[in-house]
């Protein structure tokens, strides 16, 4: 993240991390899969606030992104941490605190931690403490509403992507190219979840209309048998009688 310092993004922002973490746990699972839990905050972010649709979810992919080979997939690590040249991704939240805490003891003040890799040397007065800044729902809190500034003062989604990592050109450019690629995968594999829902939906009520026609074409042919009974038992006993 840029070591540019907006004091109005860290009024905003923490204004936005006391309201937002609610309603965004709100929206998730009490207990959530450590894959899982900065892709649901920064979905729930984007929503919220109105984001470009995976805008956020590329930048944590650059950010703190980790394959899994569970899932076939690299997704953002929440207990991540950066420092010295080094990301190291720790097994959770305590572990990452605590990494952190001994790297401060080192000296060690350039610290980028979490989902979205804040940076502590110069936005760790965003957060009460260390605790806080692994906070998904403040992480991720934080890291929408500074690209919302960054868009503001660039009046460019993909400018503000750049100068989110650094203000330096060179930097910069390297990063939002990369960004850019990550972007448009999130948005390509979005629309073929999509599509796959879309078609799994269509199957489904297809397969329904299915057995309620089955069921009803069932109904009318042993309805015609007994009414082809009764005529027949009608006809036989008018001959009796």
């Amino acid at each position: 993240m840029t070591p540019a310092f907006f004091p109005s993004c860290l009024a905003l922002a923490a204004l936005f991390a006391l309201l937002a973490p609610q309603p965004v746990r709100a929206m998730l699972p009490q207990a959530l899969d450590n894959w899982d839990v900065c892709s649901r905050h920064i979905d729930a972010a984007e929503s919220i606030l109105g984001l470009p649709p995976k805008i956020l979810v590329a930048i944590s992919l650059a950010e703190s992104g980790r394959y899994s080979k569970e899932r076939s997939a690299t997704l953002a690590w929440p207990w991540t941490v950066m420092a010295e040249g080094r990301g190291r991704y720790l097994p959770s939240r305590e572990a990452a605190i605590a990494e952190v805490r001994g790297l401060k003891a080192r000296g060690v003040r350039n610290i980028d931690v979490g989902c979205m890799q804040i940076n502590l040397m110069y936005h760790g007065e965003a957060f009460d403490d260390v605790e806080q800044a692994f906070d998904p729902a403040f992480n991720v809190a934080y890291a929408a509403k500074f690209l919302m500034d960054l868009r503001q003062k660039t009046n460019s989604w993909i400018r503000a992507v750049a100068r989110y990592h650094s203000a330096t050109p060179v930097h910069a450019d390297r990063y939002r190219t990369k960004v850019l690629a990550l972007w448009r995968q999130a948005r390509t594999d979005a629309y073929k979840d999509q599509v796959a829902e879309l078609q799994a939906s269509r199957s489904a009520v297809q397969a329904n209309r299915g057995a309620v026609s089955t069921s009803r074409s069932g109904r009318i042919q042993a309805g015609g048998a007994e009414g082809l009974r009764a005529n027949r038992n009608g006809a036989i006993g008018g001959i009796a009688n």
